[in-house]
């Protein structure tokens, strides 16, 4: 019997076969720029841009300037365009950078561990008051900002700060930006171990190095050997945390993948006890990693944070050994919980030779020239030649003498500079905002300074440690996932069906004392305008519901909704 002829098999579509290039990882052999980030870190690197600035741009004006040097090369110098007035947060997504861009810069002062003499403080007092219509903001990784900066005077104002010691040198860009420190790191009490040499070798070993000038994307540092744990550890990059090891003494516990904005996550312990001298050594291998596996084809993967999550502590620490630092790093303990709930060392404090250090809280970090060089004048006046900024938007005089505190703290007072400030003023910051961002929606540093007025005006006796955040956009530049109240700025309707300025509400958020993120209510957002009665509302029944010596935090985790909105 013949066979029957068989109806020919269809046939398979041919898949469209796409050469896989992974995610940019040097160390997999992927160096084909696959995004314009990328293109022009290759073409050119960022450090190489100040020569431009000093021979060209200064000389021929903005309109001078190349595209990827305005947008990106500029940062790697503490350059950025800053919004041109006007623009509404309705447009910050749809208008083309360059009609967000305004002629003028933001300068970022870096200032590594936070620590500044008077003649420093002065002199970027002065560069504010002749360059930069007297602005000036604290930041929160230690730094100043100051705005309305023109691209001729930029030569100058370097001059001015290099010749005081101070540079604008990686402030931003793609690569190891300003390493913050505990501001009274070897000269506080209770220190477990002073930092401030490892601080110092980074910034001299690789600060301004091609070695790390072309990372995926930032890269934040924080070394502290204080037990109040006070340069918020769990969400940089790298951080080197003061531990006293049962055998070996006192030495840094290593931590790595923290990071906020729009997917935050809290940064893991490697279990490693690492000794002061090795430091440097040991962050340099933090950082090459990440330099040559991070991934860069997405700059929203395109930090340290997701090759953690990846990979996992374990891998991460192995890579790290093996491959970077060549031997065996020394298991090691945890940081202690801090006891106590301020971090940001406000008020008098007596220091290890028996001075004092005084702390002190401007509105949400906003100062203004005159005001740091009065600053520096006050101290010297009152036998100081030492200041520190900190992570919480605040500054510290250091070194005064028992009989010169109280002087000093009227002084600051005069200036409206408080050491004793309500907890509304020293738990309250502020984000760049609207103002000056090109990325944000809502304005930020007058609405943080308003509230502050009002939440004093209407609950005077409150004293509980409290921490409110507000953000001008997504990006969590003020923390506002690990804050009591963290407000991250959009536009909302209000009651009139109008778009207006607001704010989404994040509660419960925390660091060191049980590190975590705040709990988002379904649907609960407030207008600016609303925001002192939402918050009013808020706080006084955490005051009428809490337990005996509950933190907001924890209360916020057993409230019902109805008690949040």
């Amino acid at each position: 019997m013949a066979a029957t002829p068989q109806k020919p098999a269809a046939a398979t579509p041919r898949r469209k076969v796409s050469r896989h290039r992974g995610e940019g990882q040097w160390a997999m052999g992927h160096h084909t720029p696959l995004n314009g980030n990328e293109q022009f870190k290759k073409d050119d690197d960022g450090l190489n841009v100040r020569t431009r600035i000093e021979t060209i741009y200064s000389k021929r004006g903005f309109d001078s300037i190349d595209p990827n040097d305005l947008r990106g090369r500029m940062r790697w110098w503490g350059l950025y365009t800053q919004r041109k007035p006007g623009i509404d947060g309705g447009k910050t997504a749809i208008l083309e950078p360059e009609e967000l861009d305004d002629k003028y810069f933001m300068l970022r002062v870096r200032i590594d561990g936070g620590r500044l003499t008077t003649q420093q403080l002065r002199v970027i007092g002065e560069i504010s008051e002749e360059f930069a219509r007297g602005s000036a903001d604290i930041t929160d990784r230690q730094n100043i900002q100051l705005h309305w900066i023109r691209i001729e005077d930029v030569p100058e104002i370097w001059d001015r700060l290099e010749a005081v010691g101070l540079s604008t040198t990686e402030a931003c860009g793609d690569c190891p930006r300003v390493v913050i420190g505990s501001p009274v790191a070897g000269i506080a009490e209770d220190e477990i171990i002073d930092g401030s040499w490892a601080i110092d070798e980074i910034h001299d070993r690789y600060i301004g190095s091609k070695e790390f000038s072309n990372l995926p994307r930032k890269f934040k540092t924080a070394i502290s050997g204080s037990p109040l744990l006070d340069v918020v550890h769990e969400i940089n990059d790298v951080a080197f945390v003061g531990v006293e090891h049962p055998e070996h003494g006192p030495g840094f516990d290593l931590w790595v993948g923290g990071g906020l904005s729009t997917n935050p996550k809290i940064g893991v312990r490697l279990g490693a006890w690492v000794p002061l001298e090795e430091v440097p050594e040991a962050w340099a291998g933090v950082v090459g990693i990440f330099r040559d596996y991070g991934y860069r084809r997405l700059r929203t993967r395109a930090r340290l944070k997701f090759l953690v999550a990846d990979w996992g502590p374990e891998k991460f620490r192995q890579v790290l050994e093996d491959e970077y630092l060549r031997r065996k790093l020394v298991d090691g303990p945890a940081p202690a919980e801090p006891t106590e709930r301020w971090r940001d060392h406000v008020g008098v404090h007596r220091q290890q030779d028996g001075r004092f250090y005084v702390g002190f809280a401007p509105r949400v970090g906003r100062v203004d020239g005159a005001t740091l060089t009065k600053i520096a004048e006050v101290a010297e006046a009152h036998g100081s030649g030492r200041v520190r900024t900190t992570v919480e938007q605040k500054m510290i005089v250091l070194d005064v003498e028992e009989a010169q505190v109280e002087p000093l703290v009227e002084a600051l007072e005069a200036l409206d500079l408080t050491a004793r400030p309500s907890a509304f003023r020293r738990g309250t910051m502020a984000c760049t905002g609207i103002e000056y961002c090109k990325l944000a929606i809502v304005e930020t540093k007058a609405r943080g300074a308003a509230l502050i007025d009002e939440l004093e005006r209407r609950i005077p006796d409150f004293d509980e440690p409290i921490t409110i955040n507000l953000n001008g956009c997504p990006n969590a530049c003020a923390r506002i996932q690990v804050a009591d109240i963290g407000l991250k700025g959009q536009l909302v309707l209000n009651d009139e069906g109008e778009q207006v300025e607001g704010y989404q509400v994040h509660l419960g958020g925390a660091l060191g004392l049980q590190a975590g993120f705040g709990r988002k209510v379904r649907g609960l957002k407030v207008t600016s305008d609303e925001l002192p009665d939402y918050v009013e509302r808020v706080l006084k029944r955490f005051q009428d519901e809490r337990e005996d010596g509950e933190r907001f935090a924890t209360w916020v985790t057993r409230a019902s909704e109805e008690a949040l909105s």
